[in-house]
């Protein structure tokens, strides 16, 4: 019997198959969605990720908007990878690997629920203030094409960078907690933000000896 995700701290539960009704009901009310990259994901593992997603997202957050679980898999090593969208701009990702596939979403799992927990209070009261805003930005966002030693590869006529994707990606307007919050969250190596006190362009970023760096340059701001 595979073991089901057990949260730190909570009490240890048995997985068990849910029947197609509740299945159901759970996919359609977090607007789940389990895929695989050349790999096929079955109702057995599609029901364990429902049930572990459904049990964090309730005791940290409550539902959310939409949820997507990517499975993958390189050599004998299996890959699970949660993208969750609970509000205006507020993703979380988390990513977890191992041997099999229910122990590396099991890992991704324990990963969120960490993520959650820290910023549980937070994500709460951002969600019964979030609605549209006006002080979001909006920028063009480039993916460049980079040679076998990570440097990106020049066009050999104008000298610039080759572009290998574009797309239009936000701005937010946050204070510095909320970015470093947002960054966590996400996973992501560095957040641009518009820093709310001045709306000037600010960049986080995560340092090498594990804190975090904030660059606030002088005459970005919209005063």
């Amino acid at each position: 019997m595979v073991r089901a995700f057990e949260d730190p701290g909570s009490v240890r539960t048995v997985n068990h198959r849910c029947n197609p009704a509740e299945f159901l009901e759970k996919y359609r009310r977090m607007q789940l969605s389990v895929k695989g990259k050349q790999l096929n994901v079955g109702d057995a593992l599609r029901t364990h990720v429902s049930d572990g997603l459904t049990r964090i997202l309730g005791k940290y957050f409550g539902d959310a908007i939409e949820v997507g679980v990517t499975f993958s898999r390189d050599g004998h090593m299996f890959r699970a990878v949660v993208a969750v969208h609970i509000g205006r701009g507020i993703q979380i990702q988390a990513q977890g690997d191992a041997d099999e596939p229910y122990p590396a979403f099991d890992t991704a799992a324990e990963h969120l629920a960490k993520r959650l927990r820290r910023y549980k209070s937070r994500l709460r009261d951002h969600h019964k203030r979030s609605g549209p805003s006006a002080e979001t930005l909006l920028a063009q966002q480039y993916v460049l094409a980079a040679d076998d030693d990570r440097e990106p590869v020049e066009d050999e006529a104008g000298g610039q960078p080759v572009v290998v994707a574009e797309m239009t990606t936000e701005i937010p307007s946050l204070t510095v907690s909320e970015a470093v919050m947002r960054m966590d969250l996400a996973d992501q190596p560095a957040l641009m933000f518009r820093n709310s006190s001045h709306s000037g362009l600010n960049m986080i970023y995560r340092r090498s000896d594990g804190n975090i760096g904030w660059i606030d340059p002088r005459g970005n701001r919209g005063e």
